[in-house]
């Protein structure tokens, strides 16, 4: 979106105006983060964990790269290689830390942020392309960590790899061949570590790429804000810089301190300990579970149980994967005109109801497969798609939700802009205009 209104980029330093030129770089960034990209006036905390994502992923760039120097993808010496960089390498154990805490600090932010736009509603025109991209990284996200799980060649990373990939072997005719081409045999070896190191360590400058197009994509329409409501004149809107990067500077702030407190108080907390034992395939584990942020979706792939026209462990990846893929089509299933949760009265118990129900979902699946937790995986397996397909269309048609303020101003000032020049207009707060002397 075009603001009239945004400053625009003026060199003064000579330096500065030749390279403007010929390679506009200062001018992309000025527009991108500066002076010359005005946002809403009443965002909150919660349009911080866009840059702290931004943050998560060069940190994991940076020490995978570093990682990566001391790695070797060999099934017989993979396990003592990060042995080797624990106990070998200067600041290897650090390192090593940083890149599985950075990991799991990144699908925090991100499950944040995911909430983020689904509580006020960012997925909605004109932001649906945004909001798909958004969902593209998540799966690449998601394909990266499951991935660079496999390559510490524990016991975990292995019998990980054997399930993960076993799920494909469920799709009918092709199920068999996918999985052998994935792995690149009948069970996780040498060649299947080859495959995913060079996966893991391609697919995070693709994220990268796609992250490039998704804040192209955003800077077309502006940033969405808590009312939903669109921006409609200058004093709707502050400059990017100072104000929001001194707020997301605030933000990283205490990001950093969470992740530092995590990787030298309590580096191992978010992981398994049989993945300090080395693979072993004539050995199960007592208990297979992926990582903690794929707890909801391993729930949901073991809630069936029971062959029903088609078999149990088929229902199980369709419904890991259609939780997912049915995100892509929100923007059309919810038809209410109102963005913002907060203004729909009749929607917003129900929206935190889904959110209970993920997190059930997610402590059951770090649970044993047993009752009571499969029954209690499969109610809310089911509660998740129902409110999708079934509530969220019923509620968006019958919704009488409450008024919108008319502009972002009055709901920041509490319509005490409405008779006055409005705040940000030639730098004059209402009502501290200059009097005539007497």
């Amino acid at each position: 979106m075009s603001f009239p209104w945004a400053q625009h980029y003026e060199p003064k330093h000579p330096f500065m105006r030749y390279l403007d030129e010929r390679l506009p770089l200062p001018r992309l960034v000025y527009n991108a983060i500066g002076g010359g990209y005005p946002v809403p006036r009443n965002l909150n905390y919660f349009w911080n964990f866009g840059v702290l994502s931004g943050l998560a992923l060069v940190l994991q760039i940076l020490t995978g790269v570093i990682l990566a120097m001391h790695y070797a993808a060999n099934q017989t010496v993979a396990f003592q290689s990060v042995e080797h960089i624990m106990r070998d390498v200067n600041w290897g154990w650090m390192l090593r830390y940083m890149h599985a805490n950075g990991a799991s600090f990144f699908f925090i932010v991100i499950y944040i942020h995911i909430f983020r736009n689904l509580y006020y509603g960012s997925y909605k025109a004109p932001r649906e392309m945004v909001w798909l991209l958004g969902l593209v990284i998540f799966l690449l996200m998601m394909a990266t960590a499951f991935m660079g799980y496999v390559l510490p060649w524990g016991q975990m990373s292995f019998w990980g790899a054997k399930v993960i990939t076993s799920l494909f072997g469920a799709i009918p005719v092709v199920g068999q061949s996918i999985q052998v081409w994935l792995l690149g045999g009948y069970a996780p070896d040498q060649a299947a570590l080859n495959r995913f190191f060079s996966l893991h360590y391609l697919l995070p400058f693709v994220i990268a790429g796609v992250v490039i197009l998704k804040i192209w994509a955003l800077h077309i329409p502006g940033s969405s804000n808590p009312t939903g409501v669109e921006v409609k004149s200058e004093s709707d809107t502050v400059p990017f810089h100072p104000y929001y990067t001194a707020k997301d500077g605030f933000g990283i702030g205490v990001f950093l301190l969470l992740y530092v407190v995590m990787v030298f108080f309590a580096p191992n907390y978010l992981g398994h300990p049989d993945n300090y034992i080395e693979a072993n395939p004539l050995s199960t584990p007592a208990l297979i579970v992926p990582e903690w942020y794929f707890w909801p979706f391993y729930a949901m792939l073991r809630a069936f149980t029971v062959d029903f026209i088609l078999p149990a462990k088929l229902w199980g990846v369709l419904a890991m994967f259609g939780s997912i893929i049915l995100m892509f089509f929100l923007t059309w299933i919810d038809r209410s005109p109102i963005r913002s949760t907060n203004y729909r009265p009749l929607y917003k118990p129900f929206f935190w109801i889904w959110i209970v129900d993920v997190l059930v979902l997610g402590y059951c699946g770090g649970s044993h497969a047993e009752e009571p937790y499969l029954m209690i995986s499969q109610i809310a397996t089911m509660y998740y798609f129902a409110h999708f397909l079934i509530i969220l269309p019923i509620v968006s048609t019958i919704e009488r939700p409450k008024p919108l303020p008319n502009s972002i101003s009055e709901s920041v000032l509490h319509g005490e802009e409405k008779e006055s020049a409005p705040f940000g207009a030639g730098g004059v707060m209402p009502g501290t205009e200059p009097q005539p002397a007497e």
